[in-house]
């Protein structure tokens, strides 16, 4: 249902905007332009989809495993297998070449195709599919909705799977295990682990979790492909003065973050609350790209997308976003620590998703 309810929102866009065709494009790491025309969550190689205006979709794949598992898992759709997919779905295109083609994301496509010297033109049609990334129907903000219940339940797990001497992986692989028993195909995770001397998070390391270590984790399980992240930091042991009075700056950060959330205000504005935190601790340095990344995200069909809560995005929030909202950053006395809740923009304000509680969790050492 979530699949037909997005061909026409496309098909009713590409109208408005006067798009005889779109094109998207998908890959291993973001596929959510492809999946929004196609339903087709790419796992390996790059995709192509060639969507009409009267709904018709054709899905170009570069993989032959992909090709054989879109043929079974995107009924409605034709499916091409093209180890050249760039010369195939130029000389698709060349057929449609006096009609108005939109591209999403443009920049993201093969230069080939976006060569001025092809017979066919390409429009930048991003800000076009952004918008319906962005703006979520109610069906998607209900899947969202329970990834973030399944986030509460997998973060539960974690502290559960950390103790003394156990590897990274060895909790990711406890969570993933727990995750597909709950019917959950898709995760997005990192983690940290240790003192001053850890300054973000990557994928799970041979490192074992030792006594005294800040954990820290972005968890995000996807239902129907949409995702809610979590992130928490953990203490093994009892945590110390210096790590407690770490960590109320980030809730008070988050808090003022997600109070700045209502229909109307840019995402700067949220970023900026968030910051502005910071800044009264003395810690504004903190807030900057050398440390720090951004300060939230959209979510959806992918797991960081737009809008960007940094302070120069203008991106106005609107009712139907999802929204991820954290402070996550690095701190002199403590090491890098994490807090964030998800987040689904109202008519009248804010939902937070998440029920986790905002606090400084401890587990055994």
């Amino acid at each position: 249902m979530l699949a037909d309810e997005r061909r026409q929102r496309v098909t009713a866009a590409m109208r408005e905007a006067g798009i005889a065709h779109m094109v998207l494009y998908g890959n291993a790491w973001q596929g959510d332009y492809l999946r929004y025309g196609a339903d087709f969550g790419i796992l390996e190689g790059h995709g192509i989809a060639l969507m009409s205006a009267a709904g018709d979709v054709e899905l170009f794949l570069d993989s032959a495993t992909e090709a054989e598992r879109a043929e079974i898992e995107a009924p409605g759709v034709t499916v091409h297998f093209a180890p050249d997919i760039t010369r195939v779905v130029g000389a698709r295109l060349d057929r449609v070449a006096n009609t108005r083609i939109g591209a999403a994301p443009r920049q993201f496509l093969p230069h080939w195709l976006t060569d001025a010297t092809r017979g066919f033109k390409l429009d930048d049609a991003t800000a076009v599919i952004d918008k319906l990334l962005m703006h979520k129907s109610a069906g998607e903000v209900a899947a969202v909705r329970r990834a973030a219940q399944i986030a509460d339940e997998a973060y539960a797990e974690f502290l559960r799977a950390v103790r003394p001497g156990r590897r990274q992986f060895e909790i990711v692989a406890d969570i993933e295990a727990h995750l597909r028993r709950r019917g959950c195909p898709d995760n997005f995770m990192i983690l940290g682990s240790g003192g001053k001397d850890v300054f973000g998070m990557t994928p799970p390391s041979e490192r074992r979790i030792a006594p005294g270590d800040l954990v820290t984790t972005e968890l995000t399980p996807a239902v129907e492909g949409y995702f809610a992240q979590i992130c928490r930091t953990l203490v093994v042991g009892k945590a110390s003065k210096a790590q407690r009075r770490a960590f109320a700056v980030y809730v008070e950060a988050l808090e003022a973050g997600i109070a700045a959330v209502r229909p109307g205000v840019r995402a700067g504005d949220v970023a900026r609350a968030e910051n502005d935190v910071f800044r009264k601790h003395g810690l504004g340095e903190y807030t900057t790209s050398q440390w720090t990344r951004v300060r939230g995200h959209g979510m959806g069909l992918f797991a960081d997308s737009k809008p960007h809560i940094l302070e120069d995005v203008d991106t106005v929030i609107e009712p139907g976003m999802t929204l991820i909202v954290h402070p996550n950053t690095y701190h002199p006395d403590a090491g890098y620590i994490v807090l964030g809740d998800a987040v689904v923009v109202t008519d009248r304000g804010v939902e937070v998703l998440c029920k986790t509680p905002r606090e400084l969790f401890e587990v055994a050492a």
